[in-house]
């Protein structure tokens, strides 16, 4: 299990088009992926669950990935986010 904290770095936030590149990036991978949010927490593969974060920029969320194929997943989300979802 990797564990790890990922900023929103865009203007706009975790709206509707990085939402669904996310579950997309997210859905690449057999691991679980999770984020969590004020005690919210969801599986990045839903795009209601991460709709439901309503993540601002300079939101602080919680990613956690569990499997197999965990550390390729981890780094390409984080980088996903440190890009600011393709929006800097």
């Amino acid at each position: 299990m990797i564990e790890c904290t990922v900023i929103v770095k865009n203007r706009a936030g975790l709206h509707t088009r990085p939402a669904a590149m996310l579950v997309k990036l997210a859905a690449k991978y057999k691991s679980d992926i999770y984020l969590e949010r004020d005690g919210m927490n969801i599986n990045a593969k839903s795009i209601i669950g991460v709709m439901t974060l309503a993540a601002e920029q300079g939101a602080k969320l919680y990613l956690r990935v569990t499997g197999a194929d965990e550390d390729t997943a981890q780094s390409e989300i984080i980088e996903f986010f440190n890009n600011g979802f393709g929006e800097l």
